[in-house]
Formats: structure tokens, sequence, C-alpha cells
């Protein structure tokens, strides 16, 4: 009694698993099964309302990230390789058609360092274009008319680093490292091996472009949510298509691989100060703008005692949080402090719950005991509360409380 064959999509896959392997090492199982996923994903555009990203990094040179993208490019829709592309180029190159399988190598060139404000635009063509019916809208001078240019487009990326958080947050994110000498792949030579790629890319056309109508209304059964499930969507409908085992492989990778990103994503500077002023609080209801500062600088592995070049100030403090709604007050404290710029807790709590994680145990440098805002109701008025230092006077003790803090 033989074993059934499997059907003709996970047969395909499972040859497009064997050449990815022939070639490189992947991190895991989840890694190769999720490259593949994505390189079949791209011979059915058409059908999908999302255009997944892939993020292929890795930490040093030498870890086949760059021979990952060659495997892709032979496999894929309709690749448009490039290293340094310019936006005009390759807005382009998507047109008004089907558009290609946008490849970017050495990635991090074009988004690291000194070029990576340069390259805005190209960095938000590739968020636009991540969901279908998102243009750019341009002025022709030329034609003395205004231009819509399509921006969908599946893309990956290949770079040091990590990519625009932006990007990877649109994106299967594999993360390549370097080769043991017991790991073992076979040479990759383009005029030799191209054609067996080009071929099995051809089967892959021809397999899913068959069934372009049952992906494009599939709505398969995710086990992530928002933007990882649209991201995620094609690749699971087409291992569902696929059958065999692939189904399962798929939804795991995509809970691996997304779980992994997660893990280490970098937060924003916004973000990391909302987290930060949520350890500096404590267990307050109010804290005066300048110890809040002088707080967040103290704290371990924090940035602000060197944001910006000079530190985090009260400006950079307020236009950081302006985008949560959150705004400095002049709120009444004990004496000496008197009337200040200062922060109700209630400004943060809506922010808190909606964007940060829960709150870790972390040491704070205590300069000051908590303290409490004025009160204006009459046992207030009747029994005020004393704001004590017992570890430092000098920046308030004699101080006039109209001179007391101001930022």
């Amino acid at each position: 009694m033989t074993d059934t064959p499997p059907p003709e999509g996970a047969a395909i896959l499972d040859r497009l698993h064997t050449i990815i392997t022939r070639y490189v090492i992947l991190p895991s199982p989840e890694a190769i099964d999720a490259v593949a996923l994505w390189t079949a994903a791209t011979h059915a555009q058409p059908a999908w309302a999302h255009a997944p990203r892939l993020v292929i990094r890795a930490p040093e040179k030498r870890c086949g990230k760059s021979r990952l993208l060659d495997v892709v490019e032979g496999t894929c829709y309709k690749p448009l390789m490039t290293v340094n592309a310019s936006t005009a180029a390759v807005y382009r190159s998507i047109g008004e058609g089907e558009p290609p399988t946008i490849l970017l190598d050495e990635a991090d060139t074009i988004f690291g360092g000194k070029q990576a404000e340069a390259n805005e635009d190209l960095r938000g063509l590739l968020n636009a274009g991540h969901q279908r019916n998102r243009p750019t809208i341009r002025w022709n001078n030329v034609k003395n008319q205004v231009e819509t240019i399509a921006t969908f487009a599946m893309a990956a990326l290949a770079g040091i680093g990590q990519m625009p958080d932006t990007i990877e947050d649109r994106a299967v994110v594999v993360k390549m490292r370097r080769r043991t000498r017991a790991e073992k792949v076979a040479p990759y030579r383009q005029r030799r091996d191209g054609p067996a790629l080009r071929a099995l890319a051809s089967d892959l056309t021809t397999w899913l472009r068959g069934n372009l109508v049952e992906l494009e209304a599939a709505e398969p059964d995710m086990p992530l949510e928002d933007r990882a499930a649209d991201t995620w969507e094609p690749l699971v409908a087409v291992a569902d298509l696929a059958g065999g085992n692939w189904p399962e492989r798929a939804r795991r990778a995509a809970q691996a691989l997304t779980a992994e990103r997660e893990g280490d994503t970098e937060f924003s500077d916004r973000l990391r100060l909302l987290i930060d002023c949520r350890i500096v609080f404590g267990n307050l209801e109010a804290i005066p703008s300048t110890i809040l500062l002088e707080r967040l600088k103290t704290l371990p592995e924090a940035p602000w005692a060197e944001y910006a070049g000079g530190g985090l100030t009260a400006m950079k403090l307020g236009v950081l949080l302006k985008e949560y709604e959150i705004c400095s007050e002049n709120i009444r404290f004990t004496p000496p402090l008197g009337r200040v710029k200062g922060f109700h807790r209630a400004a943060f709590t809506d922010a808190w719950q909606r964007y940060c994680p829960p709150p870790e145990e972390v040491d704070v440098p205590e300069p000051y005991q908590p303290y409490k805002p004025y009160q204006d109701d009459v046992s207030a008025a009747q029994t005020p509360v004393r704001l004590l230092h017992p570890v430092r006077l000098e920046p308030y003790h004699d101080q006039p409380a109209d001179q007391a803090g101001t930022a």
C-alpha cells in the first residue's frame, strides 16, 4: 500500500520548500514555510486586499539574506530586483497594470543612518502599498494635471538590522543568522540554477492563477488579529488552497514569527516616553514637569538624559506627548512649590490603557519622596499636605513659590 500523493498545490509548495532549503539555512521550520508561502502568494497578487512585505534581516554580514533574496527572485512573480532605486523609479515600475514583485537588497543603506530622511517618500510608498486602493497623488507639471499613481505591490527587503517599524509592522519578518561549519548548503549559480527556479515559478503561476476567484473570495480562519492578520491572510489562503499539512503549518508560522517580531520591536520615542512616565508616576496623582523630567533622565538605560543631543526638555516633552493628547497644566502643589506646571495622572490614564504593555517592576531612583497636589476642598485647606524631601532639599529649599518651577 502506497501513501496517497499530496494535492497538486501541496506538492508544488513542497518543491519550493526543498529548493529554499537547498541553498539557504533559515532559523526555523516556520521561517522556511513563511518564505515559501510568501513567494507563492506573489503569483496571486490580483486576489489580495493586502500586499504583505517580506523582511529578511540579519545582525551581521554573511548570514545568507542576499542568497535568500536570490532564491525568492528566481521563484516569485515578475521579480524587480534593485539595490538602490529612486522612489520615482519604483512608482513607475509599479505602473497601472499588474505590478511586479519589488525586491530591495541592502535596504539598511536606504533606511538607515543619514539616508533615512532622504528616503521617507520610499518608506511612505511601501507603507501605502500594503493595502489596495491607496494611491499617491502628484501634480504633473508637463501635463498640467493631477496624476494618480498606484502603490499596491508585494515587496521584499533584505538588510542588516531592523527595518523601519512601520514597514516591519506590515511584514513577515525572517531573522537570518550566520551558518555554522556543520550547516551545509549548495552553491547557487544563477546561470546554472536559475532555469529550474523559473520552471517552478511557472508552475506556481499556473496553479494559483487558475484559482484566483477562489483565493479572492477566501476568508480563512486566522490565528492573528488586526494588521498582523491582514499581512498573513494571503499566505494562509494559499496554504488552505494547497491542502495537505500546509494549512496547519501556515498558521503555526504566522503565530511563531509574529510573536518573535513583537518580542523585539523597538518602541518609538513617544511610546518609550509614555511607558517611562508610567514608571515615574508610580502611585502619584500629579507631578511637576521639572520633577517628571528629572526622574525620566535618571531612569536606568533610558535615553532621556541625552535625548536629541541636549537632553529631554519641557518643550520636547510636550511635543512627544501631544500625539496622545496629553498636556501640562498649572497645578497647585504644597509649599514651597506652590502653583507650577505639571501633569495630572488622569491625563495619562487613557493612553496608558491603549498603548502600554503591563508595567514592569523597575527600581526608580528616588531623589524625592512622593508628594500630593494641592486640593481645593475644605478638608485639604484645613489639613495641608506637606511635601517631604528627605534626600535633597536644595532644589526647593527656601525658594519662593513663584520661582520654584516653570517648565
